[in-house]
């Protein structure tokens, strides 16, 4: 290292002024404009390691330079190497001789589909979407874990922030929430839950969904749980729209049409009984303890408040539910007569 110092001091009194300064900077300024990292196996062949770093950082002369005076290529180390913002040439292939593989703090949630949950990793970590994608929707990997399809398994991932090594396998990724997910349910809390309920963690997580997605106002998802559940317990349908939303595979449709409802799909509860046969979104921790700890009460039925303000109106009987129904679709009907009469 000494020598090293010495040969760029000789270089930049031989330089002078602004050379010597350009020179200086591209071993000590900042090199790496965005975090990125370097992800390396032991079959990872160095001339991978040198592309990657180059189409990163500036000062590519500089990188080459002091990585074959540190022998790099004979002693980079293996693992995920995180490259961070404004790091300088020389703390960069230090980095990779000599530095430790990172973990990474990989956050999910809001994600509806498996589809979504791998473009969402991928865009946080070194796993590709096609990879996740395929872990994910892997029968082998499917059956081993006890589900019977990707949208079974989908139940397994609760919204969190993990801290997973950063070369972690897509299928080790998996198996990380699983565990994370059995450590949650097995607690003897949650299994009394589960229990007096007389849900499986599928069926709560499930349901969980529903509520996830019928409402953004915490407040009443406890309630809105404990109508499903009554429907449920009166062998009702649930006639829950957003299972509706989820068999058309369009979350954005604003109105259920009379068309929709009858749409052939295994997660459409106006024709189906009973729970849906997996989650139709990955519900937030809130739904699921509102499932968990439902309201008791006699509402059987709900419908959004003419209010527009995010919450509910709720019923016991079908004479009740009409009123607000009503009182709601005539409120909608007036907000899309005056938005028409402001573009004309």
């Amino acid at each position: 290292m000494r020598k090293f110092f010495i040969i760029l001091l000789l270089l930049i009194l031989v330089g002078g002024g602004a050379a010597a300064y350009a020179l200086y900077q591209m071993f000590y300024g900042a090199a790496v404009p965005e975090e990125f990292s370097v992800r390396i196996t032991p079959r990872t062949d160095y001339e991978l390691i040198v592309d990657k770093v180059k189409q990163n950082s500036r000062y590519n002369r500089a990188f080459e330079f002091y990585a074959d005076y540190l022998d790099l290529k004979n002693t980079f180390r293996t693992g995920t190497f995180v490259i961070e913002k404004d790091m300088s040439v020389m703390t960069i292939v230090r980095t990779l001789k000599y530095g430790e593989s990172k973990t990474l703090r990989l956050t999910i949630n809001n994600a509806r589909t498996p589809e979504a949950l791998a473009k969402k990793i991928a865009a946080r970590s070194h796993i590709t979407e096609e990879e996740m994608l395929s872990t994910l929707r892997d029968e082998r990997l499917i059956a081993e874990l006890g589900f019977r399809s990707a949208e079974e398994m989908f139940s397994i991932f609760l919204p969190n922030t993990y801290e997973v090594p950063c070369d972690i396998s897509p299928r080790d990724l998996v198996l990380k929430f699983k565990a994370e997910s059995d450590k949650y349910w097995s607690s003897p809390v949650r299994q009394e839950q589960l229990k007096r309920l007389g849900f499986t963690q599928l069926e709560a997580m499930t349901l969980a969904s529903i509520v996830h997605e019928e409402t953004n106002a915490q407040s009443e998802m406890a309630r809105i749980a404990g109508v499903y559940i009554n429907r449920l317990n009166k062998g009702m349908l649930l006639q829950a729209d957003p299972t509706v939303k989820y068999a058309l595979g369009d979350p954005s449709v604003k109105r259920i049409l009379k068309r929709h409802l009858k749409i052939e799909s295994p997660y459409n509860t106006y024709i189906n009984e009973g729970l849906p046969p997996a989650p139709i979104a990955m519900p937030d921790m809130v739904a699921i303890e509102a499932v968990l700890e439902y309201e008791k009460h006699d509402y059987i039925y709900f419908c959004a408040r003419p209010e527009f303000d995010g919450k509910h109106n709720f019923a016991r009987t079908h004479r009740e539910h009409e009123a607000n129904a009503k009182a709601y679709h005539n409120a909608l009907n007036e907000l899309e007569k005056r938005k028409k009469q402001k573009k004309n």
